[in-house]
């Protein structure tokens, strides 16, 4: 979430909504709230580790109305995109369109299966306390959902992102491993001064990961997951490219703030992962930042090449 939330908030500060269709640069609405870290003071609540209650009995009819909007139609387009960890873990779990899950019901599961559990937290939060919560298995979830006009467009992960996204995944015992060492290795990052490239890291699995699976390239990233355009682009469109997953070349690699990512990571299983808990990121830090930055659409020598892209769609965007 560090590699979501830095980028969230860059957005916020540019004025970019993460559209549907691909982000706009539109005026800012006055009377859009903003959530948690990104309000300021007025966001932080009382309790130091940021936690609030979810509230689940205050959600109003239309609240509930927008989660059923939105899971129906993303949940329509994932059965043949989603990869098979994330389908999974969505039918193990008590969530369906009928409302927003309550979070005590969905902690429940997700306790007896791999320890984790869902807390209500209004917004962004701090880097330090969002990695507490993960290195102690407790995942921060937004307690606000999208307005019914703002359906496509994000300018913050909400509920619908953080659990339609994040939370079927956490079913699964890698999944679960590696959410947990990110967040202890986030905390040592931040003290070594290398939390800008382990947030690349995050970006490029835990929220924008593809994974080949037997049918193909899948979606596992929540990123994509929760977003309807981003689960067509990134596996249909021509445009990006799709190469394999590569720890030192992620660190390097910069990503997409305003837009669709132009590369995609891809693992060749989900048990990859697993192999990043073992190492000492420690010596990778000074290391990654002594080498060039690579742009976002860059492809090297070295890689392993699932689909080349074309570039023409940030190619457009650019050219406007």
């Amino acid at each position: 979430m560090q590699g979501y939330r830095a980028a969230t908030e860059a957005v916020l500060a540019s004025g970019m909504i993460l559209g549907g269709t691909g982000p706009m640069k539109i005026p800012k609405a006055p009377d859009t709230a903003k959530h948690g870290a990104a309000a300021g003071d007025a966001g932080r609540p009382l309790r130091p580790d940021w936690t609030v209650e979810q509230g689940w009995e205050t959600y109003t009819q239309a609240e509930h109305a927008s989660w059923k909007t939105l899971f129906e139609r993303q949940s329509l387009l994932l059965q043949e995109r989603a990869s098979s960890e994330y389908l999974e873990g969505m039918r193990a779990l008590p969530i369906g369109p009928e409302a927003i899950p309550d979070f005590r019901i969905l902690s429940e599961v997700l306790m007896r299966h791999t320890g984790w559990q869902i807390v209500a937290v209004p917004g962004l939060l701090p880097d330090e306390v969002f990695f507490e919560h993960l290195a102690n298995r407790r995942f921060p979830a937004g307690n606000f959902i999208r307005r019914a006009e703002e359906l496509d467009y994000l300018e913050e992960p909400d509920v619908f992102h953080d659990v339609f996204g994040h939370v079927p995944m956490l079913m699964n015992p890698v999944m679960a491993e590696f959410i947990q060492a990110y967040g202890v290795g986030g905390l040592r990052a931040k003290a070594l001064g290398g939390l800008p490239n382990l947030a690349r890291v995050y970006w490029y699995t835990v929220e924008f990961g593809l994974v080949a699976q037997a049918g193909g390239l899948r979606i596992y990233g929540a990123g994509i997951a929760s977003s309807h355009s981003e689960s067509r682009f990134s596996l249909d469109d021509p445009s990006p490219n799709r190469i394999s997953f590569d720890l030192e070349r992620v660190m390097r690699t910069g990503y997409r703030i305003d837009d669709f990512q132009e590369t995609y990571f891809v693992l060749d299983r989900m048990e990859d992962l697993l192999a990043l808990d073992r190492i000492d990121f420690a010596p990778l830090y000074p290391r990654v930042k002594a080498l060039p930055e690579i742009q976002p659409g860059v492809l090297l020598p070295t890689d392993r090449v699932f689909s080349r892209g074309s570039g023409a769609y940030h190619a457009g965007r650019r050219a406007r």
